[in-house]
C-alpha cells in the first residue's frame, strides 16, 4: 500500500457517525473504496473524511434536483411495489449491460446492480440521497419505465412549479 493512512471499518464508522455495517454497505455499493485483507477491510482515511464532508449537503444543480424529484417518485413506487420496481430495474440493467459492456457505463451499471442486490431499503436510500455518489448513480438510472408517462409528466410539472416559486 502507499503512504496513505488506512483505517478499519470501525474507525470509518466513528468518523461518519454510522454503524460498521453501514460502512461495509457503502463499500459494497462502490460509494467508498476499500482494500480487503484476510481478516479486515481497510479504507483510506482521507476518502472517508471527504465522504463525511460531502454528506453535509452539497448544492445540486437544476438537472440534479430534477433527477432527485423523479427518483423520489420512483422511491414512492418502490415502497408500494418493491418486487415489481426492482424487477423492472434489473431488467433494464440487463438490457443496458448488453449495450454498454465496458467503460464508465458498465461501472455505473455494476454499482446499480450492487445497490439493487442490497435490497429495497438500500435502493430507497440511493434514490433519495444527495451524496455525490448517489447523484452520479441517478444520472445512469435503470428505472426507466417505472413511472407511467403521465406520472412522469406530473412530477416534472410539479418540479418546474417548485423551481418558479423558489425564485420568488
Amino acid at each position: 500500500m502507499d503512504d496513505e493512512v488506512w483505517i478499519r471499518t470501525g474507525d470509518a464508522a466513528r468518523i461518519l457517525g454510522t454503524s460498521r455495517q453501514h460502512v461495509v454497505d457503502l463499500c459494497s455499493q462502490g460509494l467508498l473504496s476499500s482494500v480487503r485483507r484476510p481478516t479486515q477491510r481497510l479504507l483510506r482515511r482521507s476518502e472517508v473524511l471527504s465522504f463525511a464532508q460531502r454528506g453535509s449537503g452539497p448544492h445540486l444543480n437544476r438537472d440534479e434536483r430534477q433527477s432527485l424529484w423523479l427518483h423520489a417518485a420512483v422511491a414512492g413506487r418502490l415502497v408500494t411495489d418493491p418486487s415489481g420496481t426492482l424487477s423492472r430495474a434489473r431488467h433494464n440493467l440487463e438490457l443496458l449491460g448488453r449495450m454498454h459492456p465496458s467503460g464508465m457505463s458498465a461501472h455505473w451499471l455494476s454499482a446499480w446492480r450492487s445497490v439493487l442486490d442490497s435490497g429495497p431499503e438500500t435502493t430507497l436510500q440511493t434514490l433519495t440521497s444527495v451524496s455525490p455518489a448517489a447523484i452520479e448513480l441517478r444520472q445512469n438510472s435503470p428505472f426507466a419505465g417505472v413511472l407511467a408517462d403521465a406520472e412522469r409528466s406530473s412530477v416534472l410539472a410539479a418540479f418546474r412549479d417548485s423551481e418558479r416559486s423558489d425564485r420568488r
